[in-house]
């Protein structure tokens, strides 16, 4: 119990960089799932590989019933990733993703179809191979037009795709779990495409987990670019 009071008062002091907003929402959601923890260890491991913000992200979506949407199956034009990055995951997302992938080896991936596709698309019709298991930055990010998430595959500026509030709590717990675990665990994130690459090219978990590893500031770059979006859209 000791360990437990301790793991929430380093969350009541965290910081973040996000709005003020997001950030106590995320510390509220975080200081409910470490309380809810018989075990304080098993509370630091579930903050350490992204666990409970994942948690605190899909409790967030399942909440949420957004209309006017245009996304349907096959229509795959945001799995066009840009960079060899493809978006920001925790530890537990990319297990969950290798292990999901790793039994497709030696098949067509979703680069057959697009050289930027992610590789958890079937490249024949075009849908996740990874559904279930998807991260929380794929779960979030929606559109209310196809025609616009097309213009945004090509580099285009176009109105119409955007990501979900939650998934910008999500980041601010991965922020917040770092600054409480500081000295104490090391807290990760890691680039989706590579992970899924590793996966159906055959490599171990553990080489795709240290080839995708970010370095620290990257969690910081996509908080900042999270704050960014959320100030634009409000």
């Amino acid at each position: 119990m000791s360990k437990v009071m301790t793991l929430a008062d380093r969350l009541q002091k965290a910081r973040v960089a996000s709005t003020p907003e997001v950030s106590d929402r995320a510390k509220r959601g975080l200081a409910a799932y470490v309380g809810a923890q018989a075990q304080g260890m098993q509370a630091i491991a579930d903050l350490a590989d992204g666990t409970a913000a994942t948690a605190i992200g899909q409790l967030g979506l399942s909440a949420m019933s957004p209309t006017g949407l245009d996304c349907a199956s096959g229509c795959a034009f945001c799995c066009i990733l840009s960079g060899d990055d493809g978006g920001t995951i925790t530890e537990s997302e990319a297990v969950a993703l290798h292990s999901t992938l790793a039994p497709l080896v030696g098949q067509r991936d979703g680069r057959a179809w697009h050289p930027k596709a992610c590789p958890s698309l079937d490249p024949e019709t075009r849908t996740c191979r990874a559904y279930d298991a998807r991260p929380m930055i794929c779960r979030a990010y929606v559109s209310t037009d196809v025609t616009a998430c097309e213009a945004v595959s090509n580099g285009q500026v176009a109105p119409g795709p955007g990501t979900l509030g939650p998934y910008h709590t999500y980041l601010a717990a991965i922020g917040l779990s770092r600054a409480a675990l500081k000295g104490t665990k090391r807290v990760a994130t890691y680039a989706l495409s590579r992970v899924a690459a590793a996966a159906v090219e055959g490599k171990s978990l553990d080489d795709a987990l240290t080839a995708a590893r970010h370095k620290p500031a990257e969690l910081d770059a996509e908080l900042k670019r999270s704050k960014r979006d959320i100030s634009r859209a409000s």
